[in-house]
């Protein structure tokens, strides 16, 4: 049924500003000026729908924005635009995420199983279980900073698949350990499926997504490329990297270059009007079109942008900071600043209480 699923994502957009340094950000967060920023759209208008109980693949070279889809449906990420609909508690396993460094593996444990609602006494009962599969010993007492790539990983899917999530995301966690754990995560994946878990499984192995997926999505430099039967797809994407290993170095270099071109070169609003002008000609007797596209589009986005008004509105708030603590500085009080500014830079040499002035 249409309304029948657990994840749909519809005209999602991802843009990225690329500031070469955190001050030339600060500084764009900030400015009036509307000095263009470099940008790049790591997503061009994925639409996608997940059905409960079903594993779906993602699969794509590197770069084509997996990571940055699989991120934004565990809400770790907002999407520039487009309507993203998750029916259930999301559970993400990557090598780099949900982690804190400075903690250690059993405070890891303890925060990520409270973020995702669990008590203080079911995390105590669950902790040997986490701990006894995750399998990295003493490490577990101490910071995470000083884990290898694959005991972060290991620690992250033990924690996830205890949690007991209505939808797992696992991100290329499979691609470090040595083959026990990865055998003891398939069978994890496997005992879910079973369960009837909706799963999202982000990988560069096609024998993996072959093994545990029912469905795959070929993400190509931002565009939903193909999606449908395992088989079909990843057969598709086969010939696809096949091709692409035949070319020579510069072959190589120019295809990728003019699809981050088109990604730098994306235009939203030329996005919107297409989409509009492709649904009002599937339904020219509606004329409501243009405000729900605005809508799906805008609807549920969080800015990541400071309005000019929220802009002007930040300089005020810092200037009255800025002032206030110029009059407490100089020693005069408010009143006498009032009537004499330039007291403000001629700071008295007795401090006067209010009222003795």
């Amino acid at each position: 049924m249409e309304n029948d699923y657990k994840v749909k994502v519809e005209n999602v957009t991802k843009e990225y500003e690329l500031f070469k340094t955190q001050s030339e950000k600060l500084r764009s967060f900030f400015s009036l000026s509307k000095k263009p920023v470099p940008h790049f759209w790591s997503l061009m208008g994925i639409t996608l729908t997940i059905q409960p109980g079903e594993t779906m693949g993602l699969i794509g070279v590197n770069g084509s924005g997996k990571s940055t889809i699989s991120n934004i449906i565990s809400g770790i990420i907002p999407q520039t635009t487009g309507y993203v609909d998750v029916r259930g508690e999301t559970s993400i396993v990557a090598i780099h995420a949900g982690l804190r460094s400075n903690l250690t593996g059993r405070e890891n444990i303890r925060l990520k199983s409270l973020m995702q609602g669990l008590t203080n006494e079911e995390i105590d009962e669950l902790m040997p279980d986490i701990i006894a599969f995750a399998d990295i010993g003493d490490f577990v007492d101490q910071p995470v900073k000083s884990y290898s790539s694959g005991m972060r990983s290991r620690l992250g899917f033990a924690i996830a698949v205890h949690i007991n999530p209505d939808i797992l995301i696992i991100d290329e966690a499979l691609s470090v350990g040595d083959d026990t754990f990865y055998q003891k995560c398939v069978d994890k994946i496997t005992e879910f499926k079973a369960e009837g878990k909706t799963i999202i499984f982000v990988s560069h192995s096609l024998k993996q997504i072959e093994m545990l997926c029912d469905r795959v999505a070929w993400i190509n430099y931002g565009e939903l490329k193909m999606v449908g039967d395992t088989k079909e797809v990843t057969s598709q994407y086969r010939e696809f990297t096949q091709w692409f290993k035949k070319l020579s170095k510069k072959e190589k270099h120019k295809f990728e270059s003019e699809r981050k071109s088109i990604q730098k070169n994306f235009s939203i609003q030329n996005y919107q009007k297409k989409v509009t002008e492709q649904e009002q000609a599937a339904n020219p007797e509606a004329k409501d079109i243009p405000a729900k596209v605005h809508k799906r589009f805008y609807g549920s986005v969080i800015s990541e942008k400071m309005s000019v008004w929220n802009q002007l509105l930040t300089w005020a708030v810092l200037i009255v900071v800025v002032f206030f603590c110029l009059v407490n500085v100089s020693g005069h009080s408010l009143e006498h600043v009032i009537d004499n500014p330039v007291s403000i830079v001629h700071p008295s040499h007795t401090l006067h209480l209010p009222g003795t002035e």
